[in-house]
This record gives C-alpha cells, structure tokens and sequence, in this order.
C-alpha cells in the first residue's frame, strides 16, 4: 500500500468570480441612477398644491369583545367597558362619524355559542361598518 510522502498545499479561495459580481453590482448600481436622473429631466410640469399640514392617520381597528356567556366589551379610551348591543350599536355609529372607514375586530369566545358574534356582526352592520374581522388562533395539530 503506497503512503503519501508529500504534503498537498491548503486549498485557497478564488477571488475572482467574487470581484467580477462585485463590479457587475457596481454596473448595475450606475445604470439605474443615471435612469433616475434622466427620469426627473423630462420637461414636465407637475401639478402644485398647497401644504395645509399632515394628513391624520386612520384610527386602529376597534375590538369588540364577545364572551362565553354573552356579555359585550368594547376597548374604549378609558379602558376596557361592558354595554349592550344598543349600546354598542350607537358607540360604533359616533365612532363612524368621526372616521367612515373605521374597521372593527370580533374576538369571539372559542367555547362560547356562535350566536352572540353573529348578534355583535349584526350590530356591527347596523352601524354601518364595512371592514370587519374575525380573530382566530392557529393551531400546529388538529384536535
């Protein structure tokens, strides 16, 4: 059996394809921002408005609440409070009011009777609130 009397050389990295993607990005990266200079050149005239201040940001979603056995909580401003469907009925309207496009999260008990949701989801139409949604938790196994 032959044995190996020399010692082969440590391997080493070959730059080169490294420092042809290296100018290949820097290539690319010139290209594009001479496009975005000739692109603000084009003999244009763009519409002029005047600033009157920031646009508010559109308010979070409000979560609706609903438990096992019935009762409603809404997260108002002074914290999580119980009403009546009439009352949340006429809560959701006076939110509305103040922004149209308000949405609504249920968080339905699980083990609860699905009945009291869809009460809530009525209530939530009467308002007159068209983003809703329904929260859920994903599981990894079925039961």
């Amino acid at each position: 059996m032959p044995l190996k009397t020399q010692v082969d050389e440590p391997p080493t990295m070959n730059l080169i394809p490294m420092v042809d993607m290296m100018f290949n990005l820097i290539i690319f990266l010139l290209a594009t921002t001479s496009f975005a200079s000739m692109e603000r050149n084009i003999g244009l005239k763009v519409p002029e408005v005047i600033d009157k201040g920031s646009l508010t940001a559109a308010p979070e979603r409000k979560v609706i609440n609903v438990f096992r056995d019935g009762h409603i909580e809404i997260d108002d401003v002074r914290g999580p409070r119980r009403v009546s469907l009439a009352d949340l009925t006429r809560w959701l309207s006076a939110k509305r009011a103040q922004y149209a496009d308000l949405g609504v999260i249920v968080r339905g008990d699980g083990r609860g009777a699905f009945q009291h949701v869809a009460e809530v989801l009525n209530a939530c139409k009467q308002a007159g609130i068209k983003e809703l949604g329904i929260t859920v938790r994903l599981t990894t196994s079925e039961k």
